[in-house]
């Protein structure tokens, strides 16, 4: 193994401690800070569905986070399907939607950036 590919498998393992406090901090926002989004939210169908998922456990509340954080970072796309309601968005509090939007990018730069390590690993640029 040369430098190069040293340095892509450690930039792997960096990515997914990193995935690993992502899950943490989702942890804690919906621990903190479900029964505000669940309240807001609560005249939009998609995210009365998967409101039951808050007593799933962890990966219920990992998958509600993940599904809450969707919808209100790609608003206009649940919007002109029907999945979420305009006036629920709208008086969504704007530092909580900031922190959603936030952590649904990050965890969307974490799997490219993941994905990326890995097809530079296994293409053999590096040998």
């Amino acid at each position: 193994m040369n430098t190069a590919e040293l340095i892509v498998g450690v930039l792997c393992g960096v990515v997914i401690v990193c995935m690993f406090v992502w899950v943490g901090v989702a942890l804690r926002v919906s621990h903190m800070h479900m029964d505000q989004m669940l309240e807001h939210l609560k005249n939009s169908p998609s995210v009365m569905t998967l409101a039951a998922l808050r007593n799933g456990g962890p990966w219920g509340r990992l998958m509600l986070i993940g599904g809450i954080s969707g919808f209100v970072t790609f608003s206009s796309f649940y919007l002109k399907r029907g999945g979420i309601s305009a006036k629920d968005i709208s008086a969504f509090p704007h530092p909580l939607r900031r922190k959603l939007a936030v952590l649904q990018w990050v965890a969307i730069g974490l799997f490219v950036a993941l994905a990326v390590l890995v097809l530079l690993g296994k293409s053999g640029i590096f040998k």
